[in-house]
């Protein structure tokens, strides 16, 4: 009785926590009415006040400990007096604050540290009042959009009036996202007017609130739209938009709201970061606030590819353009060699030999799992379910060598699933028939081994063999990597699926989104060998300069909030994450929507007809449809088809996106049919036009199951927005990626076989694909978490560096800060010579040669000095050459120059590391095989690296600081 009696009583979590917030909700629309007998200077006099309680939190901005030293009296009176106003007004809060700032450096920098010892402080009271505020703050911008009604804004260059004001459900969606939660709306719930309430009430900080879409687009659109809003509250607004200058990029993170994408915000984290070259380069400020719309497609779908700033590389194009001949002679033998494999399963099974036939189908998966012919087989339930006992045969323990063997017999092997293509020692003659080990990696430890070990060999001798095996090594690794990235381009990347090519260049496409990508490359040579392929221009190589996932550059928020109609089914990677909690909101009226059955059908052809069927007959009746498709070509395909059905349509993918808000704005139009990537598009609403209701509303038309459910409810959530009719429906095939790389085959099978015998349609499958979805999303998640793991690791290193180049970036003593990196970098290397040397028979020359190399003076004999005060000796020398070689510069010369000698440094250090990385972490995996877990491996490795990367950076540093006075002296010589 109890465990009955429960849920009624005490709710689920989510309706324990919409009834905390209702009442919130009746006291801002209480205060509201009454905000409605008030003149409209009333709501900017309100934000005004509440924004000047809030300043008293902001950072000092009172000048450096050096610059207070330098100042003249009146300076420092002047200096006294702003900090002592800053204090008065935060005296009440925190009594530990000195009563009086004398106009003395010293009583300056005491009352600095005083009000650093309560910043820490300021977040929680910051917090505190913003909740105390929230219900009248809210009231205001709910009061505001009222008086907003009727008048006109431009919007993308177009008039619109405004005819908004927050519903309850609004509210309550608001209140959320300033708890930090993911508020779920459905599609048409206006979200984008929700955003209003959070965004104003944290933006009366001061710090900024980063507002983040999904395209350049939106982010235009609703900082005109929404920006009426806050203008009219006396805010300003800015928004970032692809090709920006860098000056227009600072005025914009200079307001208090400022839109854009997370591609636009994550690139300027990393140049700021990671490449300016002074202060003034920089365009952000803190990370306060960031609020998310379309938070599953930012913080799930992007988050498997991170951020990179690249730039030119060593490595040349010349391998692809040289083996691509011989690639596409290996996949014509291969095609050769599946098309007899296609033969032999049609004669086994006409000679009734099951097992071969059965064999004959697993090596034409192996080889070229779509292959036409083997795609045809898979229609038959008979041969799914003979391929299918193939497999379980051939995964078990003792026939896991036969596989490899299977595998030989192929030039090279496909996994599909896994996106991955191997070449087989049969494919490694054919390139390579005198020397098929060519494509293989020399044993590199063993031969360097043999090359120390050879006491034959002079020390010159060893350097130039060790010389040669490396370039042996590069020579083959660029070319073993260069076929596995063509491989990958032939068999895996289709043209119009994966990317498209216009005006000479390859633009990836998204594969949540179906828009192009421009200016996003493959990494490690997959964008060349795809350029190669088709043909175009092959660009140069690029090498990273900076890069930072989806996931870490998000979690530099002190606050995070999103809205989306699609985030319970990724709830739990949200929370382990990013600690954010998903609150589906009600909806404002009763959803309407019909969800048909899916249709299966066993090939696309099938699949296409009907959909044609159904398009017809919902078009001559009037009804709009939308058809959404996973790729380019099938919409290309679907629109040719409707053209020969002399039906008129529009078609929005990859190639059109341009037009996408104004095409998907008329989709519930009269009679309206509109072809659609996935969700291009997302983000506007489709408004039903005259008479369209009766009809039955929007009929969304799916042409394929995504890999991720959330995807497919965008998609059916494009139709009854606020309680407007619609109907949805998934039309299938056996060839479907989705089905034919995830389903359950012999179900399939079954069902197939089920409906020919009975003579009806196959029966819902639901459960079926949701199964193989369940699956796929399980992996998907898998995937990004390693990917995180992966960057947690990266990240901290990022970190450390970041905060280092940002010291020296803002330092205004830099001379202090080069000094000290000359001390550290001498100490540490005069140190490291004495380990390495004999204690008992010292030979001083190689430490005599560092000095010369790296710091351009001459030592007198060490053997003079006691060990343990040869560090301190050594670094009064080099730190009274330095002083020496620069003395009389102009300080102002000197410190530009300093500062580019150690950002320099830092540069080139970091950017060979990330390529260190980048090689540790492709090949970690193999340590598996070893028992050893790859991510504990990577960290202890990484951990090294890390250390001889800041050792690195200040031998480095101290050179080019040596080198630069060097240079001054030459100067003061020739004068």
């Amino acid at each position: 009785m109890i465990t009955w009696s429960f849920p009624p009583i005490l709710g689920s979590k989510n309706d324990r926590e919409l009834s905390r917030i209702r009442p919130i909700v009746k006291r801002i629309n209480s205060i509201e009415e009454k905000l409605q007998q008030e003149p409209a200077e009333a709501l900017q006099e309100l934000t005004s006040k509440w924004q000047q309680h809030l300043a008293r939190y902001h950072p000092l901005d009172i000048a450096s400990k050096t610059a207070v030293e330098k100042m003249d009296e009146a300076a420092l009176q002047k200096t006294a007096q702003a900090l002592q106003q800053r204090l008065a007004v935060l005296r009440k809060e925190f009594s530990s604050l000195p009563s009086e700032v004398a106009p003395t450096a010293e009583s300056i920098e005491n009352a600095k540290a005083a009000f650093h010892h309560i910043e820490d402080r300021f977040g929680p009271a910051r917090a505190k009042y913003l909740l105390q505020i929230l219900p009248e703050a809210y009231a205001v911008v709910k009061n505001a959009a009222r008086r907003l009604c009727g008048s006109q804004t431009r919007v993308s260059g177009q008039p619109l009036t405004w005819d908004m004001v927050h519903y309850d459900v609004q509210l309550i969606g608001g209140i959320a996202l300033h708890r930090g939660l993911i508020a779920e709306m459905q599609t048409g719930e206006g979200k984008t007017l929700v955003a209003t309430l959070p965004v104003y009430l944290n933006a009366l900080t001061g710090l900024g609130v980063h507002v983040v879409t999904v395209n350049d687009y939106l982010a235009k659109r609703d900082s005109e739209w929404m920006g009426a809003l806050y203008r009219s509250l006396g805010l300003s607004v800015g928004c970032l938009q692809n090709q920006m200058r860098p000056a227009e990029r600072r005025a914009a993170y200079a307001c208090d709201i400022t839109y854009g994408t997370n591609s636009e915000f994550g690139f300027d984290y990393l140049r700021d970061n990671g490449m300016a070259q002074s202060r003034g380069e920089q365009v952000q400020r803190d990370h306060y606030f960031a609020l998310l719309d379309e938070v599953d497609s930012i913080l799930i779908d992007d988050a498997r590819t991170p951020l990179i700033i690249t730039g030119p590389a060593e490595q040349s194009a010349q391998p692809m353009l040289e083996l691509k001949p011989q690639v596409q002679q290996l996949v014509k033998r291969q095609t050769a060699l599946c098309n007899q494999l296609a033969s032999d399963v049609k004669s086994h099974l006409e000679s009734g030999d099951e097992a071969e036939a059965g064999l004959a189908l697993f090596k034409l998966k192996l080889g070229q799992p779509r292959h036409r012919q083997f795609l045809r087989f898979m229609e038959s339930p008979e041969l799914r379910r003979l391929l299918e006992k193939t497999e379980l045969q051939y995964q078990r323990q003792s026939f896991r060598k036969d596989i490899y063997q299977l595998k030989e017999e192929l030039y090279f092997s496909i996994d599909d699933k896994r996106r991955d293509a191997d070449l087989m020692e049969k494919g490694r003659l054919l390139l390579s028939p005198s020397d098929p080990e060519s494509f293989t990696l020399p044993d590199f430890t063993t031969k360097l081994s043999a090359i120390d070990n050879d006491e034959s060999l002079s020390r010159e001798q060893k350097e130039n063999a060790k010389k040669s095996l490396h370039e042996e090594r590069n020579t083959r690794a660029a070319s073993i990597h260069a076929i596995s990235q063509l491989l990958s381009a032939y068999c895996l990347h289709e043209r119009d699926v994966h990317y498209v090519v216009r005006g000479g260049k390859v633009t990836i496409i998204d594969e949540s989104t179906g828009r192009e990508m421009p200016g996003r490359r493959w990494s490690d040579g997959l964008h060349q060998a795809v350029e190669a392929k088709e043909g175009v221009k092959i660009e140069e190589e690029t090498k990273t300069y900076a890069t930072i996932t989806i996931q870490n550059y998000f979690r530099l928020y002190e606050k995070l909030a999103g809205m989306t109609g699609t985030a319970e089914t990724a709830a739990a990677e949200f929370h382990a994450i990013y600690h954010l909690d998903v609150l589906p909101i009600p909806t404002h009226a009763p959803n309407q929507r019909i969800d048909r059955n899916d249709q299966l059908f066993k090939t696309r052809r099938d699949k296409y007809q009907a959909v044609i069927r159904t398009v017809e007959t919902a078009h001559q009746a009037g009804q709009p449809v939308l058809i959404g498709t996973a790729s380019v070509e099938a919409s290309e395909t679907l629109a040719r088809m409707l053209k020969l059905a002399k039906i008129p349509h529009s078609v929005l993918n990859a190639k059109h996106h341009e037009k996408e808000a104004n095409i998907v704005a008329m989709a519930g139009q009269r009679g309206a049919v509109t072809v659609s990537t996935n969700m291009a598009g997302r983000g506007t609403d489709i408004k039903l036009g005259e008479g369209v209701a009766e009809l039955g509303g929007l009929f969304v038309i799916a042409t394929e199951r995504h890999a991720s459910r959330r995807v497919d409810r965008q998609l059916r959530g494009r139709c009854s927005r606020q309680g407007d009719p619609g109907c949805s429906q998934f039309f299938l095939s056996l060839e479907d990626d989705l089905m034919r790389n995830h389903g359950d085959p012999a179900q399939m099978a079954a069902l197939i076989e089920q409906a020919k015998r009975n003579g009806t349609k196959i029966p819902p499958i639901g459960k079926l694909v949701e199964s193989a979805q369940a699956q796929l999303e399980q992996r998907d998640a898998k995937g990004r978490k390693q990917i995180l793991d992966f960057d947690d690791v990266m990240n901290l290193q990022r970190e450390i560096v970041y905060d280092f180049r940002n010291n020296v970036l803002t330092n205004e003593d830099i001379r202090d800060l080069a000094l000290q990196t000359i001390e550290e970098s001498v100490t540490h290397g005069v140190q490291s010579h004495l380990a390495d040397g004999d204690p008992l028979n010292p030979d001083f020359t190689p430490l005599r040669e560092w000095a010369r190399a790296t710091f351009l003076i001459e030592l007198s004999d060490p053997s003079n000095v006691a060990p343990e005060k040869l560090p301190s000796e050594v670094t009064k020398r080099v730190l009274a050459s330095y002083e020496q070689r620069v003395e009389g510069v102009p300080a102002e010369f000197l410190e530009r120059e300093e500062r580019r000698a150690l950002l320099f440094a830092i540069d080139h250090g970091w950017q060979e590391h990330l390529a260190e990385m980048d090689e540790l972490r492709d090949g970690i995996f193999l340590r598996s095989q070893g028992q050893k877990d790859p991510l504990v491996e990577y960290k202890n490795e990484a951990f090294a690296l890390f250390g001889t990367l800041m050792d690195q950076i200040k031998r480095d540093a101290s050179s080019n600081l040596f080198h630069l006075a060097a240079g001054i002296q030459a100067l003061k010589a020739k004068r």
